[in-house]
């Protein structure tokens, strides 16, 4: 199939796109890398009016370091640059280890960040990995500018906190937190393919080699990516113990509630969502014993 009839425009500024959002509101799409957005509309599972194609906008495919060490990304930067970039991997190991999970290599060249994220599949990696460290994203309009973290961001299935009108320009990544022990592992029917579950794990070792500030992201099994809200509970203060890994997996189990389709049922999700949470533990903590950045 091919999609249905819409109208064109390409902006070459911001303000030119914000007014663009800001007259024809919802009927607009974005175009960035169109890796999501044309299949859609191929497939006319997405028939929208409008389309506004943001390529020829300049200065929203940076990857800078804050006056804090954290980073900022443009929205409009590839995936491809982010998992190439020295300053990323070094300031950022998580996000580097993340990016070459994200579809395939020509998906990568063409994806952008920011698309990702404003695409919101529950299965993508981007949103699991923004919600996991505490991203914040600024979103542009006529007239101003807001920014949403993204604990508030994702709302729900491919539904975000971007309002008519509104544009994604930029995601903020906080300082890392050097020593941190990290993880990410999903489980795939073929590598590159999109994650049936998957987990994003952050945590610190106190002096004594307990766990401490822990925090576990599930994705592939609900609507949004899921925060496991009973992971610091269970490891704080705790050493990595057999006894202690059976109770995080249960708890994962337990708690998230994933939808059966035709790749794998619910109960293979929460099966699942457990063992890879115990082995993301097990991996992070290794990692930091090793010394491993990367």
């Amino acid at each position: 199939m091919k999609p249905a009839s819409f109208d064109y425009f390409a902006p070459t500024t911001l303000d030119e796109t914000l007014e663009l959002l800001h007259e024809y509101g919802d009927e607009a799409k974005i175009l960035a890398g169109g890796q999501s957005l044309m299949p859609l509309m191929n497939l006319r599972l997405a028939r929208p009016k409008i389309i506004v194609d943001i390529n020829r906008l300049s200065g929203f495919d940076q990857i800078a370091s804050t006056a804090d060490g954290g980073l900022v990304i443009g929205a409009l930067t590839r995936l491809r640059a982010v998992e190439k970039s020295a300053l990323v991997r070094e300031q950022n190991p998580l996000l580097a280890a993340a990016m070459p999970l994200i579809g395939h290599f020509q998906i990568r060249n063409r994806g952008t960040v920011g698309g990702s994220l404003a695409h919101a599949d529950p299965a993508a990696e981007l949103p699991a990995l923004a919600v996991l460290l505490g991203c914040e994203f600024s979103l542009a309009r006529t007239g101003g500018a807001r920014v949403v973290t993204a604990a508030d961001f994702f709302l729900g299935y491919m539904a975000t906190a971007i309002e008519p009108g509104e544009l994604l320009t930029e995601i903020r990544f906080p300082t890392w937190r050097p020593g941190a022990a990290w993880a990410m592992d999903e489980i795939a029917r073929r590598k590159g393919d999109f994650a049936l579950v998957g987990v994003a794990l952050n945590a610190e070792l106190d002096g004594t080699a307990n766990l401490r500030d822990v925090a576990i992201v599930m994705f592939g099994v609900g609507g949004k990516p899921h925060r496991i809200e009973s992971a610091d509970s269970i490891l704080k203060g705790r050493r990595v113990e057999p006894a202690v890994l059976r109770a995080l997996g249960q708890a994962v189990a337990e708690e998230v509630e994933p939808d059966s389709d035709i790749h794998a049922s619910a109960e293979y999700r929460k099966e699942v969502g457990g063992v890879l949470a115990r082995r993301a533990l097990e991996s992070a903590l290794a990692r930091s014993k090793n010394g491993v950045k990367h």
